[in-house]
């Protein structure tokens, strides 16, 4: 049995006055892709960015291996070896691809050398010179992911990776992450893309209205699509 890595139980959290996750429980060990669905508003970004710290407030219980993190601030959060890919990405226009590249700091031993970058990813070794502002939406969001690899990251929690790109780019972000996972390293996907994400992860869990309403193997996948299709639409 691989060990617990991430142990959420009764998490509420809120963005100023607006109380958006209502006790949400989940768990996911090490070496596993989960996906969290469920439709716009559901919740799922905050869930990601609670585990990080950057809600406004959060209640609860948030366990990174045997570390409570609850009280924590977010750059202490991280150096437990989390790395959080945002759906905005946040690349440095003025930088090149490989000065963004070289920027993020290390959090933890591991960082995945700049020749393993490119071996994984051939259009950034292609764009290396590049600056941000010349690369497509795919290439962006190649950079976005490479960048947390390089920080030793093995916790990583990715928020929406394959919305608005072309099918090629959305195949090649799967092959990677299949990669990722033989690595050894443990993923959170939050996807609306179901076609992506399905033959991805190893459990989902669906939520709606700041909850968590069901959890589930891959292997219950083709009797839970009654269910899928009442609350994604899928």
């Amino acid at each position: 049995m691989a060990r617990e890595l991430l142990r959420i139980a009764g998490l509420n959290a809120w963005y100023g006055e607006s109380h958006i996750l209502h006790g949400v429980d989940l768990a996911v060990s090490e070496g596993e892709v989960v996906t969290l669905l469920g439709r716009n508003g559901a919740g799922r970004t905050t869930t990601l960015r609670a585990i990080v710290g950057l809600t406004g407030s959060r209640r609860g219980s948030i366990r990174i291996g045997e570390t409570e993190t609850i009280a924590m601030a977010s750059h202490r959060i991280a150096r437990l070896g989390i790395g959080y890919c945002p759906e905005e990405r946040g690349i440095f226009a003025s930088l090149t691809t490989q000065e963004n590249l070289l920027l993020p700091p290390r959090i933890a031993e591991g960082g995945m050398p700049l020749d393993e970058i490119y071996a994984m990813f051939p259009n950034l070794a292609a764009r290396a010179k590049s600056p941000g502002t010349r690369l497509s939406g795919g290439e962006q969001q190649m950079l976005a992911l490479a960048r947390i690899l390089r920080t030793g990251a093995k916790l990583l929690l990715l928020d929406e990776i394959s919305e608005g790109l072309a099918p090629v780019i959305v195949e090649k972000l799967a092959e990677v992450i299949l990669a990722l996972k033989r690595k050894g390293y443990t993923i959170v996907l939050v996807e609306q893309n179901f076609r992506f994400s399905a033959p991805l992860a190893d459990r989902f869990y669906i939520m709606e209205h700041g909850r968590i309403v069901e959890g589930f193997a891959q292997g219950e996948l083709t009797a839970k699509m009654g269910m899928l299709r009442e609350f994604l639409g899928v």
